[in-house]
């Protein structure tokens, strides 16, 4: 449909989509960077979204049962704060849209997670969003079954442009929400056939319509300009039995003389003079950043739409016994129950007494299986890995489309989609999301476990086979520069706990924390309990402790994480038998041991003695505690790898590559 017409049939329509387009090209041009083009070819779709089937409530944009609104083609990020703005959400102000990009604004050039209400996630790296999307959904499927559809019952909404189905996360993501019938997630595709390098035919020839429908999608289309068009299709929609896709055709930079359907309206402002030529053509005769009255009084009655059906949801809430509520309350708002606690101290001593001797993958599952009777909002799963990340306990279930109630996801092998399904379901709320896959592939899911971090929500990678010991399936799966990769990561807690014990304490802050992911890096091989007297305090919480005191005068000092750990004790009998005291410390987290008061890591790593660190990985990360804190080069020395590992038992490759209690010991020597 072609704006004359869209002006004459459309009128009230075309004025409240116009008040997006301009808002967009104003900002884009007083900031001078930005994507103008997507906001003015979606006007017309995010319009009759808004108005006539989001379900939600702008001046209580957090609301439970909201419909969420995910932008997944994020940067046209001034389609979702223009939206925001004119809808009345309290955070987005008009000095917020002017201030577009700038320092300190709610409104950055993608939009971030936290820095405004209706912003329901981090989007910019693009296929994360329609991924994330596929966890929203699944964590609306598995509350609803829990609490019912008087107090779950919405759906997710995104806005995927070309390149999101361009990016290989897509093909995961589409393919995990076609098995699972997810209904309730509807993705709009801004299908305008225009990347930043130009037409769409420069690199790809995929016809998306056939590839969602290959992955057990509905897919619809409609013209993306034609507001009654796109009202049928979402109507449509909205009675599927399966995740619908709808292509939305629609022109770049709809209205600009010269930009319209070309790259140069995708990523730079149009310029004062093209702005005043699309504004004549739109009919809006205004200057920047002015929206008239009447129209942004239109838009507020859209945001007050749904006032009512949140007021009547917040009654069914009441009406609740308090018990229930409250468990709902809680499970929404990702506290942990108040049971947690002494479920991990009763299982810690339990096992400091019986001393088993398992791998802490398994020790990961011994966990596992007296947390999830007690967090019925933990929702596990694995790539495809499951009976090597041992994530599932008997009493989960599967989650599928016959099982709502199921609490275990088979992903298949989708690392990347599922660590960013699992992110969507923490965003989401009354999820607590653990997935597993080997450490080495950290690397296929890196993207979204960044965001993990980026976004501060608190999803498990449970990542197992953590090293040289995994054994005879050799460096293509063996881990050696992981570690470090995980612990560069800001805001994420890198766990490598030595025993049971330690994976329990490790468990427990990870249930428990509230922005920030963690990773359990988990053996293969059996290691021992390490930690054989009980203590109630978490100490793994302080990142690293004295595991075990030197006897006799203090000259060394041996730091290790995990199987390592093992090592270090039986070098520290070896140099004790030499009368060279030696104190070991156990660092299950060093980003947790970082935080800790300067005094207490002075008491644990004092200056004076010899440091020697070992680890089956790379040195990289281990330098601040062996030369920092108080420490000196010439004192100071690591026993681990080098380079790439190799295929082989697990013993044989320790021994060939020399990390051994006797290689330790003579360390030490050679430093002292």
């Amino acid at each position: 449909m072609d704006i004359p017409t869209l002006r004459q049939m459309h009128p009230d329509h075309w004025m409240k989509a116009c008040a997006i387009r301009a808002l967009a090209m104003d900002a884009v041009q007083a900031a001078n960077s930005g994507h103008p083009g997507m906001p003015m070819g979606m006007a017309d779709v995010a319009t009759v979204l808004f108005e006539k089937h989001l379900k939600f409530d702008a001046a209580n944009p957090d609301w439970a049962d909201r419909d969420r609104f995910i932008l997944s083609a994020g940067h046209g990020s001034m389609l979702l704060y223009a939206l925001l703005y004119l809808t009345g959400s309290p955070d987005m102000t008009i000095e917020e849209i002017r201030n577009f990009r700038q320092w300190g604004s709610k409104t950055a050039g993608h939009p971030e997670y936290g820095h405004a209400s209706g912003i329901e996630t981090t989007t910019g790296p693009l296929g994360q969003g329609i991924a994330n999307a596929v966890g929203f959904a699944i964590a609306e499927e598995s509350l609803r079954a829990r609490f019912g559809r008087k107090l779950v019952d919405h759906r997710t909404w995104v806005i995927a442009g070309d390149g999101c189905l361009m990016e290989g996360i897509s093909h995961e993501a589409i393919g995990l929400a076609g098995k699972q019938k997810l209904n309730r997630l509807i993705v709009l595709w801004d299908n305008n056939n225009i990347s930043i390098d130009g037409p769409i035919g420069l690199s790809d020839v995929t016809d998306q319509r056939a590839r969602f429908a290959a992955a057990g999608w509905t897919v619809l289309a409609c013209d993306g300009h034609d507001p009654v068009d796109i009202d049928r299709a979402m109507t449509q929609a909205k009675k599927a039995d399966r995740p619908v896709l709808i292509d939305c055709k629609t022109h770049i930079g709809f209205g600009s003389p010269k930009k319209q359907d070309t790259a140069a309206a995708h990523g730079s402002p149009l310029g004062p003079d093209e702005i005043a030529a699309t504004k004549e053509i739109y009919g809006w005769p205004h200057g920047p950043f002015e929206v008239p009255q009447p129209i942004l009084d239109a838009w507020r009655a859209i945001g007050r739409r749904g006032a009512a059906e949140r007021t009547a949801w917040q009654d069914r809430l009441a009406a609740l016994s308090a018990a229930r509520r409250a468990e709902f309350e809680r499970q929404l708002a990702g506290g942990a129950p108040r049971r947690l606690a002494a479920t991990i101290r009763a299982l810690k001593k339990q096992n400091s007494e019986a001393r088993p001797k398992v791998a802490t993958r398994k020790a990961s599952e011994m966990v596992l299986e007296v947390v999830n009777p007690i967090m019925p909002e933990t929702i596990g799963g694995s790539a495809d890995l499951t009976g090597s990340n041992n994530t599932r306990t008997g009493d989960l279930g599967i989650f599928e489309p016959d099982n709502r109630k199921g609490r275990y996801i088979h992903y298949g092998i989708r690392e990347h989609g599922m660590a960013a399904a699992m992110n969507g379901m923490a965003l989401h709320g009354g999820v607590r999301p653990y997935g597993g896959t080997f450490l080495c592939f950290t690397d296929y899911a890196r993207g979204a476990v960044r965001l993990s971090a980026l976004m501060g929500v608190p999803v498990v990678y449970v990542m197992t086979h953590d090293s040289i010991g995994l054994g005879e399936d050799g460096p293509t799966h063996q881990p050696v520069e992981h570690l470090a990769m995980c612990r560069a990561t800001p805001n994420t807690w890198t766990f490598r706990p030595a025993d049971l014990i330690e994976t329990a304490e490790a468990w427990e802050l990870a249930l428990t924390a509230e922005r920030t992911p963690s990773i359990l890096a988990l053996s293969r091989q059996n290691l021992p309990t390490v930690r054989d007297r009980h203590s109630a305090r978490n100490l793994s919480a302080q990142g690293a402790y004295v595991l075990r005191e030197a006897e006799g005068r203090r000259r060394a000092i041996l730091l290790a994480t995990g199987s390592e750990v093992e090592i270090a004790l039986k070098a520290r009998e070896i140099l004790q038998g030499e009368g060279i005291g030696t104190r070991v410390v156990s660092m299950p987290c060093m980003e947790l041991f970082a935080a800790q008061p300067e005094a207490y890591r002075r008491r644990i790593l004092p200056a004076g003695p010899v440091r020697v660190a070992v680890e089956a990985a790379v040195r990289q990360p281990w330098d601040r505690w062996l030369l920092g804190e108080r420490g000196r080069e010439a004192r100071a020395g690591f026993v681990g790898m080098e380079g790439f590992g190799a295929s082989a038992p697990a013993p044989r490759l320790y021994q060939e590559f020399g990390i051994t209690a006797e290689a330790v010991a003579a360390r030490v020597r050679e430093l002292l």
